[in-house]
Parts: structure tokens; C-alpha cells; sequence
């Protein structure tokens, strides 16, 4: 294949799904041969992306302003170099189709939009359904945009799931002693010699905590002293919020069998510590990370049946899959899988190489038209 331009655009490269995304293809392109380029307002991860071999532009084009379409004009130069432009998010979107309505139809490459996430249906979100071919990060995520966006041509949408890479989640012993006593010395509820419920994520409602909370009360009203760690649910900006889930914990007498605590860089040490992954997000996710990486490690997840998340379990362990927020059927789940833990998947089938090399293909199908 010959060597291809692709332009990933996105407001910044900060931390999250999308910029991981957009890291890990542009790590693809250039061990292919490929240039790779990521338009951004920058931020932390830029230099990893340069160490990658790819390059960086520096444009503002996530600034929710109509300013931001001057930057169309920068853009369109940088257009008229590219094979691929690959718009990630929904402001970067609308100026990158301002930018390519600016060169000649001859010069202009192709559009590629990937639906990170399940955005409320609005003209502006409809963006995301405009490229030549539109990305699903899941069978839901289709779904949703048939649902919302029904005059979308199924023909355009392809789903290319996230994938983890499956070396940085290797298989742990259940239990894992030397990761509980390395839990046991991030927090003083994270004693050894009781169950450990792990929820990830950021401090934020809609990630479940309080959902948490009270499941782990009701453990322990049926006998069960149970743990319950939130790594990443103690960050700058949240502590109200924290305040708020202390208290709740404090009401339902567990306040001493809770750890909040700041995110943590050994998140698969901490699954292997674990003996029940939860996922409890309260919005529906585009996807479901957490739940291969838990599977990958060898333990059982506990999540709300809705989104990616509901696809991965439903058919990876569809013991944890529960209606979403019914309080009972969690608390029996739970019951159920840390008394017969069910055996994980012999393999994880949703691999970064995987998803490399499935939108890659899809670069090359594109290019190849024009």
C-alpha cells in the first residue's frame, strides 16, 4: 500500500478514551510507513505522540466559539497534503468540513468520523453521521445512531470495538496475595482478609459511586464484609462531591470498609486484587473498557446491562450483566459471583491490534478511491 497522509483532528490531548484512541492509531500509521498527524489545542500527551513518530498541529479547534472557524483556513492547507481526515469529536468535525469545502473536490481527502460516545441527538451531534464512513466504537453505538439519525446510510457505518493490548493485563492468580497486600497498602480499609469490590473511575455521578455504596451496605447487612475501593474517584475539583459520597457511606454505616482514593497507574494490579469489578456507570457507555481489562486479568464483572458495557458482558459473562439500577438483582448478582466466581474467558477477543488494523483498513479502502 502506498504511503498514506491521515489528519486526526480533536480539541485537545489531555487524558481520555478519545486522545487514547487517537494515540494508538496514530502509533499504527507510522509502524506501517504511514505520516500521521494530529491536529489538537495540545496538552500532556503530546510529547508520548511525538515519541511516536507522529506529528503535531497546534490549533484551538475545540474552542466553543464561531471564532473557531477561522482556523478552517490552516486546516485547508494542511487538507490539501492528506489522504485521510479523521474527525473525532463534534466541533473538530464541523471545522474540518468547513476546511474541506475549501479546496477542490479533486483535492480533497476523504472523511472518516468515529462515534466515541452516545451524544444527545441534536443537529450538531448529527455531524458525527457525515463521514464517508462513520466509526462505531460498538454494536450499541450503532445502533444509537440508526435510532437517532435514521436517514444515516447503514452502508457507511462500520464497528470497530476499542481493544486493550492484552500484555499490560496479564492473567493473576484468584486470590493474588502479593496484590492484596500491595492494596492493603494504599488504604487502611483494604485489609487482605476480606472481599474486594473495585470500581474505577473518575470522580464523577455518573460513574455509579453512590450505586456502589449502597450495594456494598447491603453485603454487609447479609454478612459479608466486603471492601470497596474507588481508585480515580479523588481528584482535584471533586471534593465536594467526595464529601458528599463520605457522608453517604458514613449514613449507611460502611465508612470504615470504603477507600477513596486518587487514580492509580497499576490499574491491572489493582484487578488482580480484586475480587468482584464493577461497572456502574450511570449514563450508558459508547464502549466498556474496564470490563476486558477486568475479564483479561481473570476477574468477574458486576455492571449495569446498558450500552457497550451490557454488549461485552452479554457476551463475554452474562452472569454480570443486571437490569440496569435494580438495586436487588445487583445486590444477588454480586452474591452469586463472589460465592462461584465464574471461570474468564479463555481469550479476550477485543485487541488493540485488532483495532489497528481494522481502521487502518478502512483508511486504505478510502484512499484507494481517490
Amino acid at each position: 500500500m502506498r504511503r498514506l497522509t491521515v489528519v486526526q483532528v480533536l480539541p485537545a490531548l489531555e487524558s481520555g478514551g478519545v486522545e487514547r484512541s487517537t494515540l494508538e492509531i496514530a502509533q499504527a500509521l507510522v509502524a506501517a510507513g504511514h505520516r500521521a498527524v494530529v491536529v489538537s489545542a495540545g496538552g500532556r500527551l503530546v510529547p508520548r505522540l511525538q515519541a511516536l513518530g507522529a506529528e503535531h498541529v497546534r490549533l484551538p479547534i475545540g474552542r466553543k466559539t464561531p471564532l473557531v472557524f477561522r482556523h478552517a483556513l490552516a486546516l485547508r492547507r494542511l487538507f490539501a497534503e492528506a489522504d485521510v481526515v479523521h474527525a473525532r469529536s463534534r466541533l473538530p468535525a464541523w471545522v474540518a468540513l468547513a476546511a474541506l469545502r475549501l479546496l477542490p473536490a479533486s483535492r480533497r481527502p476523504r472523511f472518516v468520523t468515529t462515534v466515541h460516545g452516545l451524544n444527545s441527538p441534536s443537529r450538531y451531534s448529527r455531524v458525527m453521521t457525515r463521514g464517508e464512513r462513520v466509526i462505531c466504537v460498538s454494536p450499541s453505538v450503532r445502533e444509537y445512531v440508526l435510532r437517532h439519525y435514521p436517514d444515516t446510510d447503514a452502508a457507511r457505518l462500520c464497528v470497530i470495538p476499542r481493544g486493550i493490548e492484552p500484555a499490560a493485563f496479564p492473567r493473576a492468580p484468584h486470590p493474588d496475595t502479593d496484590a492484596r497486600a500491595w492494596a492493603a497498602r494504599q488504604h487502611p480499609a483494604l485489609a487482605p482478609d476480606r472481599p474486594l469490590l473495585l470500581l474505577p473511575g473518575r470522580g464523577t455521578r455518573l460513574k455509579g459511586h453512590a450505586d456502589a455504596l449502597r450495594l456494598l451496605a447491603g453485603l454487609h447487612e447479609d454478612g459479608i464484609d466486603a471492601a470497596l475501593w474507588l481508585p480515580g474517584a479523588r481528584e482535584a475539583g471533586r471534593e465536594a462531591y467526595i464529601a458528599e459520597l463520605e457522608r453517604e457511606a458514613a449514613a449507611l454505616g460502611i465508612a470504615e470498609a470504603v477507600a477513596f482514593t486518587a487514580p492509580t497507574d497499576a490499574i491491572a494490579r489493582a484487578y488482580a486484587a480484586a475480587d468482584l469489578v464493577l461497572q456502574l456507570s450511570r449514563k450508558p457507555e459508547a464502549f466498556g473498557r474496564t470490563v476486558l481489562e477486568a475479564l483479561a486479568v481473570g476477574r468477574p464483572v458486576l455492571g449495569w446491562a446498558h450500552g457497550g458495557v451490557g454488549d461485552l458482558l452479554r457476551e463475554l459473562q452474562p452472569q454480570g450483566a443486571v437490569t440496569p439500577f435494580d438495586a436487588q438483582a445487583l445486590r444477588a448478582a454480586a452474591h452469586a459471583l463472589l460465592r462461584h466466581p465464574p471461570a474468564p474467558p479463555a481469550t479476550i477477543p477485543y485487541t488493540l491490534r485488532a483495532m489497528q488494523e481494522a481502521t487502518l483498513a478502512v483508511y486504505a479502502e478510502l484512499a484507494d478511491r481517490r
